[in-house]
């Protein structure tokens, strides 16, 4: 069966004039309303042959048909039934194909919550709960991540964020009284206010970036967010901390460490992960504020859209076909009771 890699080089191989009228065509919604969810996903999810998405077993039969005419299927080596969405962001979905194209069109712009709610004509609360259900999808995609090559790495810090309605929360109460507009929110410098957010970033349009700890960042701290993640014939680029000359020792990575203020040394400086800081930062004001709960989420969220070097349509592409076939569930408590500071072990 022809692969969507086969699909992207016999694009590749078309006119500018015919990729334009190819783009258009999978974009009228003639095109997109030409497949419901359900067919969308099980095009995807079957396209190497059925697989149970609760036990990944291939013994797999057709099992009837519910009321609605959605076709269920019955696993026979855990004897589980379940339909094409089960165990996926769009199980439960009410909303046809069209309407979550148009969703990731919105994020793909950093559209706002409102602004997306309008355009995709659904209520502000749906369109939030979408926007988590796609990010925490698309964190599993990150964390298979790996980086090779010369790698530059450096920190970034976040003041700690209770952003959202706690009123009618029954698992979570502010651990200090609220900041006030106009009043400082954090200490000057490194303190437990702020979480620090460790990046990678290679060459290749490729990074790695997650919420850790508070403070200044440890070995263990880098163990956690970077062991099996960086490969060992890379090139390791820092500045001058110890908590990467312990890292890269106890896994075989050369490292080079830069003093402050020094900008390069021969091929080798810190340009790539200090513009990636810099976008990172604007990414986030963009949203006026970002509740730490969710950090990890955003961070995903900018790495694909502002420093991955796929194509616009490319990771589009990634967003429908990866992030509403991919096995993931997210329900609207399971956002809610996530812990509001999302340290590593």
């Amino acid at each position: 069966m022809p692969t969507i890699k086969d699909a992207l080089d016999i694009i590749g191989k078309l006119t500018v004039a015919e990729q334009e009228s190819l783009k258009t065509m999978l974009l009228s919604p003639a095109f997109v309303k030409s497949l419901n969810i359900e067919d969308f996903v099980a095009k995807e999810r079957f396209a190497n042959g059925r697989v149970c998405p609760l036990c990944g077993c291939i013994h797999v039969v057709r099992n009837g048909h519910r009321k609605d005419g959605t076709q269920r299927y019955v696993c026979k080596d855990c004897g589980k039934p379940f339909v094409i969405a089960t165990n996926s962001i769009v199980s439960g979905t009410r909303k046809d194909l069209s309407v979550w194209e148009q969703y990731i069109d919105c994020m793909m712009n950093g559209l706002s919550i409102r602004r997306t709610a309008v355009a995709c004509g659904i209520h502000r609360n749906t369109a939030f709960l979408w926007r988590h259900k796609i990010l925490d999808a698309l964190q599993n995609m990150a964390d298979d991540v790996t980086l090779d090559g010369i790698i530059e790495a450096d920190e970034t810090f976040f003041a700690i964020s209770y952003k959202g309605n706690h009123s009618k929360s029954k698992t979570f109460a502010m651990p200090r009284k609220a900041h006030k507009r106009g009043h400082s929110t954090h200490i000057r410098g490194l303190s437990q206010e702020k979480v620090c957010v460790p990046c990678a970033v290679n060459r290749n349009g490729l990074s790695i970036s997650k919420i850790t700890n508070t403070g200044r960042v440890s070995t263990r701290d880098l163990h956690h967010i970077y062991d099996g993640r960086i490969k060992t014939n890379s090139t390791l680029v820092t500045d001058k901390m110890n908590s990467y000359v312990r890292f890269t020792n106890a896994n075989g990575i050369d490292l080079v460490q830069l003093k402050t203020g020094k900008a390069k040394k021969g091929i080798y400086n810190i340009q790539h992960i200090n513009s990636y800081h810099s976008q990172l930062k604007r990414f986030m004001r963009g949203f006026n504020g970002v509740s730490t709960k969710y950090l990890n989420n955003y961070l995903v969220w900018n790495n694909l859209v502002n420093y991955a070097k796929e194509s616009d349509m490319e990771k589009r592409n990634i967003f429908l076909t990866f992030v509403l076939a991919t096995l993931k569930t997210a329900k609207c408590r399971d956002l809610s009771n996530r812990p509001a500071v999302p340290l590593v072990a």
